[in-house]
Parts: C-alpha cells; sequence; structure tokens
C-alpha cells in the first residue's frame, strides 16, 4: 500500500490474506433476499451449502432491506440466520455490507457465524491482491445517492433510526425503497455505474490489478484503464420473467464465472 492510502487520501483498507491451502473463492452480491423470492433463496441456501470452494463472500445487498437486527427474529430473517450459521460450519462465509443492508450489526454477524469485511477490502489471493467493494461508494456521479448514503452512514442518524420500533423502520424502509423506484423511473440508471477515475485511483494506491464489485447489476468484465480490470457480480433473480444467478470463483487459475451450485 503507498503513502497516499496510509495517510487518508483512500478509505482504510482492510486486508485478507487467503489461506495458503485454499483452492477457491465465491463472491455473490445484490441477492435482496426476502420472503417474496422463495427460488432465489433456495438458489442462494442450496449453494451455500454445496460449493466446493472454500469461502463464500457476500459483497452487499444480500437482504433486500435490513432496518436492525432484532429483525433477525423474524420468521423469514430467522430462515435466513439459520442457513448461514449452518453453511458458516463447513465453510468461511464473510460479510460486506451493501446499501440496502447497511444496519447489519454485531447480533446478526455472531448469529449466523459471519466474518465482517469493511468495505473495501484487499483479498491477498495466491500472489496478488485483489480490490473488493459493493461498489456504491464509488458512483460518484449519483450526487443524490451520495448525500442520502453520508446521511444515513453517519452515528447519528442511525441511533435515532434504530430508536425507532421494528414496525416503524420496516414501514419507513418501504418508504425509502419506493422513493429510490420512482427516481429510477424518471433519471435512469446512467449514474449508476462505478467512476473509473476513482476506482483505478483505489486500485493504484492498493498496487491492485483487479477489482471485484456489485451494486449495478451489470455482471461483466472489463477494463477500466490499461492494467486495470474490474469484474461486476451479477444480481439474482430466480423469482422473475428473466431467471438470473451467477457466481464469481476466483482461484490460481484465475477467475471463471459459474451458475450457482446444483443449476
Amino acid at each position: 500500500m503507498n503513502d497516499e492510502a496510509r495517510n487518508g487520501a483512500f478509505p482504510p483498507f482492510y486486508e485478507f490474506p487467503v489461506p495458503p491451502a485454499w483452492r477457491a473463492v465465491d463472491f455473490i452480491s445484490d441477492l435482496h433476499l426476502c420472503e417474496t423470492m422463495p427460488a432465489t433463496f433456495e438458489a442462494w441456501a442450496h449453494h451455500l451449502q454445496h460449493t466446493t470452494a472454500d469461502a463464500v463472500f457476500m459483497l452487499g445487498d444480500l437482504f433486500e432491506v435490513w432496518v436492525g437486527d432484532d429483525a433477525r427474529h423474524r420468521a423469514f430473517e430467522r430462515r435466513c440466520v439459520e442457513t448461514m450459521a449452518e453453511a458458516a460450519s463447513h465453510r468461511l462465509l464473510g460479510f460486506m455490507a451493501g446499501n440496502r443492508d447497511f444496519l447489519v450489526g454485531p447480533a446478526l454477524l455472531k448469529d449466523a457465524g459471519l466474518l465482517a469485511l469493511p468495505d473495501p477490502t484487499v483479498l491477498l489471493a495466491w500472489g496478488q491482491p485483489v480490490l473488493l467493494t459493493h461498489g456504491d461508494a464509488l458512483c460518484l456521479s449519483d450526487k443524490p445517492y451520495q448525500a442520502f448514503r453520508e446521511q444515513v452512514r453517519g452515528a447519528a442518524w442511525q441511533a435515532d433510526f434504530l430508536a425507532r420500533p421494528l414496525a416503524e423502520r420496516l414501514a419507513l424502509a418501504a418508504e425509502m425503497r419506493r422513493a429510490s423506484a420512482a427516481r429510477w423511473q424518471m433519471d435512469g440508471d446512467a449514474s449508476t455505474d462505478v467512476d473509473p477515475a476513482a476506482a483505478v485511483r483505489w486500485m493504484h494506491a492498493l498496487g491492485s490489478a483487479e477489482m471485484v464489485h456489485g451494486h449495478t447489476h451489470r455482471p461483466g468484465s472489463n477494463a477500466l484503464a490499461p492494467g486495470f480490470k474490474r469484474h461486476v457480480l451479477s444480481d439474482w433473480d430466480l423469482d422473475g420473467r428473466a431467471p438470473r444467478a451467477e457466481v464469481l470463483r476466483l482461484s490460481r487459475r484465475g477467475f471463471e464465472r459459474l451458475p450457482p451450485a446444483g443449476r
């Protein structure tokens, strides 16, 4: 890591070294799990149980919404926790917060057996550093979202929100989702991609040639600049008219895209 990254010019980067005995790591994101998407839930649960990878890193928006860890006792959320806890007894599960589930806290992490991955994290994998991020912090052209993100990631806003009754928080979250959907219909999605220059600055600061992120729902791999490549994760939706679900796997051979286990 260079001096700019150390002196605060960039966000703090957490490093996770891959154990030498590991063979593969799976990356998924943007599943938006909720009780109205049972096929998506089942595919996710099956993959966690049956993947041949040594670890599954879930890079944000695992849940459609997370309004606080007391929600983990609700029926659907409890199924999710039990699914992860069982899978975590067989392989490492890492969780990075996204824009839908940034209120995941220590109680859920503990009950589900999850390793918290700060955003961004640098995966030191088989001789190469790979930058991992949900991606929303790099979508700089979406200025209204960045202002909202700064507000809701603040300690004061979160303390006030979490002090409200669970039912009220769920209702407020539903209203925010409706407002977000309405704005997207008006503005389109032109501003939802990461800023290439900002992403390359992060990668250059770390000496990393590759980045993995989600958030944009635009799966694919491409060069952001000569020598700097990003891999965008797929969102999952196996309950809609255009079923989609994809896993990005990293091994000694490099990156490959696979269907979830059993599909």
